[in-house]
């Protein structure tokens, strides 16, 4: 009993009540103008007109009125965020499953003129019938009292006859009927709203291109975070340990660590800068294509290494004929993977040697990095984050990557091979 009673008199009925009494509202214009067009072509002037073709006349002006009405919302683009929002605060649509934009398209603009049309149609058949019941439920009521005048009482006795029991009973279902119309038209407008006022196919296309293109940016910037930031972090940390264990019997060495740790740092911070910078931006394409194009290149290789040898890995660097000449965002994806390699070793092997190559090989540019384990520390499972951008980065560009250790289990390897002709 208590779902009956919120089905039919509940706070989502009472608002689907607002919302179809707001279209029969908005019928109003389009009828009225129906009626004075239909008027002038059918009722000759002067002339009286029976209750038939009165009431044929109002049929015409509502046939009149649709199609007018359903032109409107066709012409106006921005029809569908009105209609959107007022269905979703009075007809119980969730937020998700409509569009919040302008119609884009002539499909859209379609869909959301039928829903207008059918919003008027069935808000202006139920505003009628709810400015009619209420009184002919009292009229039935206050005649079963026998209040009324005796010529009413014999036209409401000529509907549902002369007991006040069947008169109270006429009046309860009158009353009853109108509530489940009610119900159903509020529940048939919830259910076509998604239909017609959701996004099209086209739309959620676009809209899942959209997220596709945005995660990939936020990709591109958290590689580009863990790759600068990270290394420089790991590299501080490691220049800064080796300074502190010798700071009283090398002081050169530590002078030296501490500028190496300075120059990182600023680095660090300018970079940091420009990321940073590109997440307070809207045009978030333009604006990680241009810090991209901002990064460093091969060209800043003989600083990279300087700064891991001063941490303690001495890295035998060899850049074969035609790499300094690459061009410039191949050369930066080129960088930043030598650049997570190098940051690897400092992290899983300490303070060993590395062997770093650069080659162009069949129109690809290989990148080499090998290195011993290094004793006493963990074997890397090739798992973290940073292997992982460095192969986001390879088939960004077209390329491939390799990383595991060596043939004879002693060393490890990261191998990335990028086509030069994909930059």
């Amino acid at each position: 009993m208590r779902t009956l009673t919120a089905l039919l008199v509940g706070r989502t009925a009472r608002v689907r009540w607002l919302h179809l009494v707001l279209g029969g509202a908005l019928l109003m214009p389009f009828w009225m103008l129906g009626s004075v067009f239909t008027a002038f072509l059918w009722a000759p002037r002067g002339t009286q007109t029976d209750p038939v073709t009165t009431v044929l006349l109002q049929v015409a002006a509502l046939g009149f009125a649709l199609p007018l009405s359903w032109a409107v919302a066709l012409l106006l683009p921005t029809s569908r965020v009105l209609l959107g929002t007022a269905a979703r605060a009075l007809a119980g649509v969730r937020e998700g499953e409509l569009a919040h934009g302008p119609a884009g398209g002539w499909a859209a603009r379609r869909r959301t003129a039928h829903w207008f049309t059918l919003h008027l149609l069935v808000g202006g058949v139920l505003s009628g019938l709810s400015l009619a019941g209420p009184p002919a439920v009292g009229l039935l009521w206050v005649s079963a009292l026998g209040l009324p005048d005796q010529g009413t009482n014999r036209e409401v006795a000529g509907l549902v006859g002369h007991s006040p029991l069947l008169k109270l009973l006429a009046g309860l279902g009158l009353l009853l009927g109108l509530l489940l119309l009610n119900a159903g038209a509020g529940a048939l407008l919830a259910r076509c709203a998604p239909l017609l006022l959701g996004p099209t196919a086209q739309e959620r296309l676009a809209a899942a291109e959209q997220r596709t293109l945005v995660l990939a940016q936020r990709n591109r910037l958290a590689r580009e975070l863990h790759d600068s930031v990270g290394h420089a972090l790991s590299a501080v940390a490691i220049q800064a340990a080796a300074a502190r264990r010798v700071l009283e019997r090398d002081p050169a060495f530590v002078a030296e660590a501490l500028q190496a740790i300075e120059e990182v740092a600023r680095g660090a911070v300018g970079e940091l800068d420009t990321v940073l910078g590109i997440l307070r931006e809207e045009s978030a394409q333009e604006e990680s294509e241009q810090a991209a194009a901002t990064g460093p290149t091969l060209a800043a290789l003989g600083p990279l290494v300087r700064q891991v040898g001063l941490a303690g890995v001495r890295v035998a660097a060899r850049a074969g004929p035609g790499v300094a000449e690459l061009p410039a965002p191949l050369s930066r994806e080129a960088y930043r993977i030598v650049q997570e390699g190098l940051t690897n070793v400092l992290r899983h092997a300490g303070p060993v040697p590395a062997e770093l190559t650069l080659d162009l090989q069949g129109g690809r540019l290989m990148v080499e990095l090998t290195n011993p384990i290094g004793a006493g520390r963990p074997s890397r499972p090739g798992g973290g984050r940073g292997l992982r951008g460095v192969a986001e980065r390879a088939a960004a560009r077209g390329g491939r990557c390799e990383s595991g250790r060596t043939a004879d289990g002693a060393g490890w390897r990261l191998a990335v091979w990028l086509p030069v002709e994909a930059a």
